[in-house]
């Protein structure tokens, strides 16, 4: 496995986008438990998108204006929710002294759909694992698959750390109603801002 692999996974994993946004909202409202399970939810979410790299359908999401309209404006929908349940305290930033059954399911069920209503991340992979994959590669779809692995692995590592750094400094936010009100105005703006981002691009 090459350095550069390992080195532009990080940079791809660690760079802000909504997995990381809704992971630190999750652990920021109701703490770190939960933000590790909206990590690993939105791990979770990525395996459609390798799947679909791997099976040949992201050429076909890449071909299919309809198909890719259509998944792009239901994430663009999705996310355009998660940012007006944000304001009205009901969303991402609800916060929650204990993470019950209903609530766990919550955060894993989101988390997931964040991800699987992003149609560019089918065509991330589908340009992105190849370049890894020697031409004369005897085995390419088993060395994809572990380059997929070592990704998801490291989203999750990534995100959890997110996750927790998050938690450390929960009760010095959630105490404070006027801060609390500020960072659920920048969430949902940053929920909003990614949803019109996914809106305006293009295959």
């Amino acid at each position: 496995m090459s350095p550069e692999f390992l080195l532009t996974s990080l940079v791809v994993v660690a760079s802000p986008g909504t997995g990381v946004l809704y992971t630190l909202a999750a652990a920021l409202s109701r703490g770190g438990r939960a933000g590790v399970l909206a990590a690993f939810a939105s791990t979770l979410g990525i395996v459609p998108h390798i799947a679909a790299a791997l099976l040949g359908l992201a050429a076909i999401l890449h071909t299919s204006a309809l198909l890719f309209q259509t998944v792009k404006y239901l994430g663009v929908a999705y996310l355009l929710y998660m940012a007006w349940q944000t304001l009205r305290e009901h969303g991402a930033l609800k916060v929650e002294d204990k993470v019950n059954a209903r609530s766990a399911m919550d955060v894993i069920v989101t988390g997931i759909l964040i991800n699987i209503l992003n149609p560019k991340l089918s065509i991330f992979f589908l340009a992105f694992l190849p370049q890894f994959i020697a031409a004369d590669d005897v085995a390419p779809v088993s060395n994809m698959l572990l380059l997929s692995a070592v990704f998801m692995l490291m989203t999750f590592a990534v995100f959890a750390l997110y996750a927790l750094l998050a938690a450390s400094v929960r009760d010095h936010i959630v105490t404070r109603p006027r801060v609390m009100t500020w960072l659920r105005r920048t969430f949902a703006a940053a929920f909003a801002a990614l949803g019109l981002r996914l809106a305006l691009t293009d295959r």
